[in-house]
């Protein structure tokens, strides 16, 4: 940090907290070891203390992968039990991870031809790329508008997955598989598509509903691991309940709602901010992008129902971009079967109890961490394990599948949801070789669909995850059930030669 950047006062090896602007109110939890401390920007603390000062906002919780982003860091945690904010969720409403175990073992995908005869028919199935949607490839699985009704209304419901072939269990296997209206109800979500729909809010939503079981762009992808699990044997009840399967192939996906849910966003947005210039209500810190909705106004109810409605979309997209990764294994190694481990968001904001408080919790580039025994897990599968948190790292140091331990109280039952930027896209096409970038990808035999792979998505773009990783163990948030090694990657290529 430079010295005008407000200082993070050392609690730790791992932790630390940084006083609101004035010591008023509880200081920000910050998450992170030395290096990870000194990393963080002096936009991201801004940002942070912003968000602290907040109206409403009773915590805020930096994690080792924070860095710059709308309004509040991504990487961070911020609840309040009486106002709602659109920026702490952002334009991507619930962006997540799943994870499908199979049963290949990992010599079954060690000849890059098996490699890139899979590589195909994925893309076949799941189209990469911004506004690429089910017509853009071959073996597309076709949604109508009715369907796409039912979507973004019901969400994993058991007649949405029949009618899109994905396996009814799957449901179960969810942080959270349906999101009802702000009156808890599914009604109160058609009613709100209903009238958006009547009032031509949406230009093409035929289209936007095409892109269910498709990636998208940025830092979304696709990625076939190998499975190594811990040698902690107090962690392997955790592996089993998981259904983790040591020394077999897996595939990770990351990416959320689509066009669907960013135009939900940007349209609370420009609502809200319209209604704050009209009002002449001030933003807090003076940045647009911290607007809010007291609860239980119009305001707030509308944004609810619209990010319940995008995150409906992210999880059907999700479950279905598994069932086509699936059927597109079984295409090439037939007789393969394959199980959700799970299916957990890190742009949401959830009701959950913080302290002995009901609060809004909003996670962005956050990830939900409840250990075993926490309430909210009781009659799920993961009621006396925890349930499984999934951390992507970059395709050369990994992925991880981590669980939640009792100290993860401390940061609102929270953790990091990756590596976390080190530099910015600019910065990384201006700073990173493109042969350099791929000479990583030769070395580890990881094999990728695009002709150049991303610079701005390089590894070296991103934080040392292994210290990222460091911060949450000896903080004692979560430990790591399982490491993922990277065998081939699915990511949106079009822009790897800006």
């Amino acid at each position: 940090m430079n010295n005008d950047t407000p200082t993070i006062h050392k609690t730790s090896e791992a932790e630390g907290f940084l006083p609101a602007r004035g010591d008023k109110g509880k200081p920000i939890t910050v998450i992170g070891t030395d290096a990870i401390r000194e990393g963080f920007d002096a936009t991201c603390i801004e940002q942070a203390l912003n968000a602290r000062s907040a109206p409403g906002v009773t915590e805020v919780v930096l994690n080792p992968d924070a860095h710059a982003g709308y309004g509040a860091p991504v990487g961070c945690v911020m609840a309040s039990p009486s106002h709602i904010y659109p920026g702490p969720v952002g334009v991507d409403i619930k962006c997540s991870m799943s994870l499908l175990q199979l049963n290949l073992p990992e010599e079954a995908i060690a000849s890059k031809q098996t490699r890139r005869a899979l590589i195909n028919a994925i893309v076949e199935r799941t189209p990469t790329g911004a506004g690429k949607g089910q017509r853009s490839v071959k073996k597309a699985r076709p949604v109508d508008e009715q369907l796409g009704f039912r979507v973004a209304t019901e969400g994993a419901s058991p007649g949405v997955c029949e009618a899109l072939g994905i396996p009814a269990s799957w449901a179960q296997r969810c942080e959270d598989h349906a999101h009802v209206a702000h009156d808890g109800t599914m009604a109160g979500l058609q009613t709100r598509l209903e009238m958006m729909l009547e009032e031509g809010r949406f230009r093409r939503f035929a289209d936007k509903m095409q892109q269910l079981g498709s990636y998208g762009g940025g830092n979304h992808f696709g990625e076939c691991e190998v499975v190594e699990l811990s040698g902690d044997p107090s962690l392997r009840g955790a592996a089993d309940t998981f259904g983790l399967r040591d020394g077999r192939v897996a595939f990770l996906s990351h990416c959320g709602s689509r066009g669907f849910g960013h135009d939900l966003a940007s349209g609370q947005f420009r609502t809200l901010q319209g209604k704050f210039d009209t009002w002449n209500t001030p933003y807090p810190a003076g940045d647009k992008q911290l607007v809010y909705a007291p609860l239980g106004t119009p305001e707030a109810n509308a944004y609810l129902d619209d990010m319940a409605l995008g995150a409906n979309f992210a999880t059907v997209n999700h479950l279905l971009i598994n069932a086509l990764v699936l059927e597109a294994f079984e295409e090439v190694l037939p007789g393969v079967e394959g199980n959700l481990v799970y299916f957990i968001s890190h742009n949401i904001a959830r009701q959950e109890v913080v302290g002995n408080q009901l609060s809004w919790v909003h996670r962005k580039g956050a990830t939900r961490a409840f250990p075993g025994g926490h309430h909210a897990l009781k009659e799920t599968p993961f009621a006396d394990t925890g349930h499984p948190i999934l951390l992507p790292g970059n395709p050369r140091d990994g992925s991880v599948v981590m669980v939640a331990q009792e100290a993860a109280a401390k940061s609102c039952y929270s953790v990091n949801h990756g590596a976390g930027r080190a530099m910015g896209r600019k910065e990384a096409f201006r700073r990173l070789d493109q042969q350099a970038v791929d000479a990583d990808f030769d070395a580890e035999d990881i094999l990728t669909n695009c002709r150049q792979y991303p610079r701005d998505e390089a590894p070296n773009a991103y934080k040392d995850f292994n210290e990222v990783l460091s911060s949450v163990e000896q903080a004692g948030l979560a430990k790591t059930v399982a490491r993922l090694r990277a065998r081939f990657v699915i990511k949106d290529a079009a822009k790897a030669d800006d």
